[in-house]
């Protein structure tokens, strides 16, 4: 059996769709510009998928204790399987006091990002590892946690001068093909070589990203989630 893989679908997305995904993930709930509570609860999911709240609008001044009792409302009535908090903005207290109460309330798993998952002892929703480091390397320091990996088509450029080496990476991707293929990296690779630098363009494919959640697994990973734009 492989990775679980949770793709996550607007409104419009699952609407459009000719048939869903196996596992899908709703994109997203939101805390409400309007009151203390959420916004965007679906009416109707299929059984068994993931829910998704993010803080695109920021929780400050809402109420933890009602934006609990909705979403765990929402994962009994809609029979969700788990619920991931993608909070990218920089916690704070009342953030953290957030998701902390949603996780104790919740009657379900729910993954949270890492600067939020070591006081709650949950399991930790993780970015892509970086292309140019091996995913065991990565994965190494989360191991006492249960990890939920994000799956994502990722591009990097590594310059190398004779002032040192650079790493930039580059969103969106190019969508590239062809060139070599690390093993180690499990992505492929293009070499530039130039009178002043040499270039490497790493970047993945559905083949190496299939290849790479099958060696997240082997290491502990539990579950993938990735978006549907980029992967359906």
């Amino acid at each position: 059996m492989g990775l679980p893989l949770n793709l996550a679908m607007t409104p419009a997305e699952m609407f459009s769709a000719k048939a869903l995904p196996e596992k899908i993930a709703w994109m997203a709930c939101h805390f409400s510009p309007y009151g203390e509570g959420l916004t965007n609860i679906p009416d109707l999911l299929p059984a068994g998928s993931m829910l998704i709240l993010n803080d695109r609008m920021p929780c400050q001044g809402h109420s933890p204790d009602l934006a609990a009792h909705q979403l765990n409302d929402a994962v009994s009535r809609l029979d969700c399987e788990s619920v991931l908090l993608d909070f990218q903005r920089p916690p704070d207290a009342e953030s953290e006091a957030m998701a902390e109460a949603i996780v104790r309330a919740l009657s379900c798993p729910a993954a949270v990002p890492v600067h939020y998952a070591e006081k709650l002892g949950c399991p930790v929703f993780l970015p892509p590892a970086p292309l140019h480091v091996p995913l065991e390397e990565y994965l190494r320091q989360y191991q006492k946690q249960e990890i939920w990996l994000e799956a994502a088509l990722c591009q990097e450029t590594i310059r190398v001068t004779a002032s040192g080496t650079a790493y930039s990476p580059q969103l969106p991707p190019d969508g590239l093909a062809g060139g070599h293929y690390d093993d180690i990296l499990c992505c492929r690779y293009l070499t530039k070589i130039a009178p002043d630098e040499v270039r490497f363009t790493l970047f993945d494919t559905l083949q190496t990203l299939s290849r790479k959640l099958e060696q997240a697994q082997t290491l502990g990973a539990v579950r993938a989630v990735g978006l549907y734009q980029q992967l359906g």
